[in-house]
């Protein structure tokens, strides 16, 4: 009997130990998803990748605020752990967690492979935050905050001081849509491709070449007529109605391309990011970000309400079992029509006698944002890329 009983206690007493850690676990768990939503709730521009198991919080974040309030959290709580979590940027990186794009036009995918979904793009000459480094695939922020995975040799690694030192020199901004950079005069060898955006270092110039170098420093010369320096360009971009429309029907019949923001294939919100973005402005990546900026000035589909350069938002809309989902953007262009991305880049419109009317749009608008002159943090300059 007493062995019987001494049995049965053991058993109680491990029974009630794995419940404590059970509970303790889901406390645990519990608090870190509660931080994520106050400090990093949208996955894409922040980095909270915890764990707790055995008594061991371990994974990475880039938000050293949001790990000092979890501490916080557990230890008022009284849950013993041991802090084993990452802070990025990395120090296995060093001093390099600042870098330039390369290349024309980047891809930046979801995971550091090339099969993984193509996230976003960023042009040659974007200045980005380095995060970490998994084989040859470095996580890296844009400008506008996008946190996604890039191939090594689509960028420059620099530290703090040699950024600054790019920041200070003469530039060149590419203008036309695309073309070359060219090893000579001859133009018949290139150095690489361009698109319209691209940001190259002015070297010295002559009466029709720029001789430029790339953030990697291969060197090459690039027409005058193809390009401006960088405090003319900056100094005429404007959001007005004639830039907006100008800008956008020059990418018509542009290939749709799921993650791209340049002329080189461009998803729908790519496509609205990348017209502002040659007219001065930063706007957030995704329309499902978009849809958060600026002013909203339709919901009821009373088209005399919108002007030139406006975001129309499309989707399903709320019920009562599922919050409304914002899946596609267009800009408005006026006489009742709009410019998007589907497919290919294209004019749509609302009027039922037009031949571009767009039933299938119309029957999933949600809204329409004004982003222009309506102040916001998630709106930036494009001035503020180079940080003289």
């Amino acid at each position: 009997m007493q062995l019987k009983n001494v049995i049965l206690s053991t058993g109680l007493i491990l029974l009630s130990f794995a419940c404590a850690k059970k509970d303790q676990s889901e406390t645990v768990e519990s608090s870190i998803a509660a931080i994520k939503t106050q400090y990093a709730p949208d996955k894409r521009i922040a980095v909270w990748e915890l764990n707790f198991e055995n008594g061991r919080l371990s994974g990475k974040t880039d938000q050293p605020e949001a790990l000092d309030a979890l501490i916080e959290q557990l230890n008022e709580e009284g849950i013993a752990f041991r802090n084993e979590v990452e802070i990025l940027p990395n120090a296995e990186l060093g001093e390099k967690t600042k870098a330039l794009v390369t290349i024309s036009v980047a891809n930046i995918r979801s995971e550091p492979k090339h099969s993984a979904e193509l996230a976003t793009q960023a042009l040659m000459g974007t200045p980005l935050n380095v995060l970490e480094k998994v084989d040859g695939w470095y996580r890296v922020q844009t400008p506008d905050e996008y946190i996604s995975w890039v191939d090594a040799s689509g960028i420059e690694l620099m530290t703090e001081a040699e950024l600054e030192s790019w920041y200070r020199s003469p530039k060149v901004v590419f203008t036309d849509f695309t073309g070359f950079l060219y090893e000579d005069e001859k133009q018949e060898s290139r150095v690489s491709d361009l698109v319209a955006g691209d940001i190259l270092e002015l070297a010295k110039e002559s009466d029709t070449f720029y001789h430029v170098l790339l953030p990697d420093q291969r060197s090459g010369l690039l027409e005058k007529t193809k390009a401006q320096p960088w405090e003319e360009w900056i100094s005429t971009r404007e959001t007005s109605p004639e830039n907006l429309i100008s800008t956008a029907k020059l990418m018509m019949g542009a290939p749709y391309l799921w993650g791209g923001t340049s002329v080189k294939g461009i998803d729908c919100s790519g496509f609205t990011k990348t017209i502002y973005y040659l007219n001065g402005q930063i706007i957030p990546r995704d329309a499902s970000q978009q849809v958060n900026e600026g002013e909203e000035v339709d919901v009821d589909q009373n088209w005399d309400n919108l002007q030139v350069g406006d975001l129309l938002f499309f989707g399903k809309k709320a019920t009562d079992d599922s919050k409304e989902r914002v899946v596609h953007v267009g800009m408005w262009i006026g006489n009742n029509q709009f410019i998007h991305s589907r497919g290919r880049v294209r004019i749509s419109s609302f009027d039922p006698e037009s031949p571009l009317y767009d039933e299938y749009e119309l029957n999933r608008y949600l809204r329409t944002k004004r982003i222009i002159n309506t102040p916001s943090e998630n709106v930036l300059s494009v001035s503020s890329l180079i940080q003289n």
